[in-house]
């Protein structure tokens, strides 16, 4: 991938020496670990970001062989982190913007969740008629400002009630949580890693209209699919009779039944 190096870091055609000196590489070394550990991101990860092989990366970091250039050129673009200079000159602390995501979100990479961007179609059950099934829209896109992925959704029919929040991606869980936060409430929608088709499923905790003012907690299956170019979904109510609803019911029902989500002591299939 890279020209090779020549011994004793002599210089090559630019008059650069190309691998660096063993006290800087070292220093790299420690800077590289410390951001994967920090943001709990693997080396095959950073290896595939930075288009460097994984043995040669490992090399670097055991001290096995010095970094060269070249290669930490391309590890500052994949972590949006300055690596050369050491702590006093920044580095580990200028990320990029639109780098990496607070470590509350899961400290998530652009370039690793760049996937997940995009419109989907949104289905869960209706709190108020049993068998009918809610569809909206699903917008997660970058949000440059604040430095991680951000939902919004639309085409619903109670509009006043439309959600907007951000997207926390915890390597641990490997799940994907849609959070709205305001005024101290919380609304989360938990979704597995995308199934066939790139759906994903799992289970959205809420707030529901009672009697008169009162608000009761609720949980219910949910699943986004990403939309397909040239198809016209069905938004809003759909009920038994209505175009998609048994296309949307079969989607719905398939969350408990295929294991996506766990509801103790309740039958699965239903979508009441």
């Amino acid at each position: 991938m890279y020209a090779n190096v020549r011994k004793g870091g002599q210089e090559d055609g630019t008059g650069m020496s190309d691998e660096l000196q063993a006290e800087r590489s070292e220093s790299v070394a420690l800077l590289v670990r410390e951001e994967l550990a920090r943001r709990r991101l693997s080396r095959q990860w950073l290896a595939d970001q930075a288009r460097v092989s994984l043995s040669t990366l490992e090399k670097a970091l055991s001290g096995r062989r010095p970094f060269t250039l070249a290669t930490v050129v391309r590890l500052e673009q994949a972590l949006g982190t300055a690596l050369r200079g050491g702590r006093g000159n920044g580095a580990g602390e200028g990320h990029t913007p639109g780098g990496f995501a607070p470590e509350e979100m899961g400290a998530y990479a652009r370039p690793a969740v760049r996937w997940l961007e995009g419109e989907y179609l949104t289905l869960r059950p209706s709190f108020a008629e049993p068998g009918a099934v809610y569809a909206y829209r699903t917008l997660i896109e970058w949000d440059a400002d604040k430095s991680h992925l951000h939902f919004a959704e639309s085409d619903r029919v109670d509009t006043e009630f439309e959600q907007q929040g951000f997207v926390s991606f915890p390597h641990l869980s490997g799940h994907i949580y849609l959070v709205t936060s305001s005024a101290g409430q919380y609304r989360v929608a938990i979704l597995s890693r995308p199934s066939g088709g790139g759906a994903l499923h799992g289970v959205l905790t809420t707030l529901v209209a009672g009697q008169g003012a009162q608000l009761i907690p609720a949980a219910t299956p949910i699943t986004l699919m990403p939309s397909r170019a040239g198809a016209q979904p069905a938004y809003g109510l759909i009920r038994r009779g209505d175009r998609c609803w048994n296309e949307y019911r079969d989607c719905v029902e398939r969350i408990a039944g295929q294991g996506f989500v766990l509801f103790p002591g309740v039958a699965t299939g239903t979508a009441g």
